[in-house]
């Protein structure tokens, strides 16, 4: 005779156990977001001549520049300078978000993703 419903081989409260992890992991990472977007990174280029500040939000927040490197005929470093501290900034961002989801998600690699079945 034919099983019926469930999936092959698998214990009955295996799936509820499964759902209960998935439920707490999505909690977890929903509280992870929001403190993550409340936090604020900062990086520089040109030595400190450069400041910015972004939001987990991936929001620039503010750009500092020291007297010095503001010279009129010099405007495409100082452009320069100031999308490299905001690539780095933004770069310092995403990495610690990813770190802080896969401790969550123990490396799954996303929602929905990698799971081994």
């Amino acid at each position: 005779m034919a099983k019926r419903g469930g999936f092959p081989g698998a214990m009955p409260g295996n799936m509820n156990n499964l759902m209960k992890q998935a439920q707490k992991m999505q909690k977890q990472m929903e509280e992870k977001t929001k403190e993550i977007e409340e936090k604020e990174w900062e990086a520089t280029a040109g030595g400190g001549a450069v400041t910015v500040r972004v939001s987990g939000k991936k929001e620039v927040l503010s750009v500092k520049l020291s007297q010095e490197v503001v010279d009129p005929d010099d405007i495409e470093m100082l452009e320069d300078l100031i999308v490299a501290a905001t690539n780095e900034a933004l770069r310092k961002m995403e990495e610690e978000s990813a770190s802080v989801m896969n401790s969550i998600t123990g490396g799954l690699g996303g929602l929905g993703g990698g799971f081994p079945f």
